[in-house]
């Protein structure tokens, strides 16, 4: 059997392999956990004050088989808590299981992709026969450096997804707390206890800042104390004004004080800090894009070649300048490193 049929088998069990994963994934997402489920009738039943409910757990679907099954098969492993934090902290209805399903379908198609984008294009010029006769006489160790690198960034686009996602809420977040902690301010000199200041605040502002502070509310009344339910806000947030801020109410609740003179001091402490933080983000933003620019013009520059004038670029590749081939890209992939980093320490300013 030509080689060309095994390569074309193998391709097309990857591809069902990898939609039967994902059908699995996407019917999975969004549905409740059997915790989830059982804590949900009573935060529905017992915050109702808090925010209306559209629509109660019972009768919902629960979990698919596969996504509960991998869920259960990483639970004791000890990157599961991490993973499970930063997909909170992005506010992704998914678990664990999920996410690593979902790591591995993308790894398959960036397999497939780039073995096909190696191959099908130094085939495609030819005419009639000539196209058979490529694919099967061609050598193939090109398509698999190309799958191996489709394989990295297909592993890699999922995390990047999420930690993409945890940024935008963290910064969401960040902007919002001088409003927060305005609003704290003026129900606990209206009178309000803290946890009805939270409430307060859950219910007028807008996402993310009303989720996390309505999770706080359910937490407390489902008996958690209140130390432990903003902990658990830490951690889904990990902001240093938000880490002011709570230290600030744990002292307070342990030695007494004007919690309300606290926060407005703090509130125009992070109001500065915000304001600082944009004027730095404008005048540093030219050269960060410049970093970006210098860094990945090299890898963009040379996959355009690649696709375009393969000869040329294959001189890298061929056997005769292989040793210098590799040796230049290595060292070209280091410089390049360096000089990010570089530029990404010039341009990051603590404030």
């Amino acid at each position: 059997m030509p080689p060309m049929i095994y390569i074309i088998g193998i391709a097309a069990a990857v591809l069902i392999a990898g939609g039967l994963v994902t059908f699995g994934v996407i019917s999975s997402r969004n549905q409740p956990t059997v915790v989830q489920e059982r804590l949900g009738r009573y935060t529905d039943a017992t915050v109702t004050q808090v925010a209306p409910v559209e629509s109660t757990t019972t009768g919902k679907p629960r979990q698919s088989p596969l996504g509960e099954l991998l869920n259960n098969l990483l639970r004791g492993q000890s990157f599961f808590e991490k993973v499970q934090a930063r997909l909170n902290a992005a506010d992704l209805k998914m678990n664990v299981g999920e996410f690593f399903a979902l790591a591995l379908v993308a790894s398959l198609a960036g397999i497939v992709i780039g073995f096909l984008i190696a191959v099908i294009p130094d085939c495609a010029s030819r005419r009639g026969d000539a196209i058979i006769t490529c694919f099967l006489t061609r050598n193939y160790i090109d398509g698999a450096v190309a799958g191996m690198i489709g394989a990295g960034a297909g592993l890699y686009a999922p995390n990047f997804y999420v930690d993409f996602r945890k940024g935008q809420r963290l910064k969401a977040f960040d902007n919002q707390l001088g409003d927060t902690l305005n609003l704290l301010v003026n129900a606990l000199r209206s009178g309000y206890s803290v946890l009805q200041a939270m409430e307060a605040v859950s219910k007028e502002l807008p996402p993310p800042v009303n989720v996390e502070f309505r999770r706080i509310v359910q937490e407390i009344q489902l008996g958690l104390p209140m130390e432990t339910a903003l902990d658990h806000l830490l951690e889904r947030i990990s902001s240093e004004d938000l880490d002011l801020v709570i230290t600030a109410i744990n002292i307070q609740r342990e030695v007494g004080g004007n919690l309300a003179e606290i926060l407005d001091v703090i509130s125009h402490t992070i109001r500065e800090r915000i304001r600082i933080k944009g004027e730095i983000a404008v005048l540093t933003s030219q050269g960060m894009a410049t970093g970006w620019a210098i860094t990945l013009m090299p890898f963009f520059l040379m996959g355009i070649l690649y696709l375009v004038n393969r000869p040329y670029i294959s001189e890298f590749f061929l056997a005769k300048n292989q040793p210098c081939g590799w040796g230049m890209l290595a060292l070209s992939v280091i410089m390049i490193s360096i000089g990010g980093f570089v530029i990404s320490k010039i341009v990051n300013i603590e404030v």
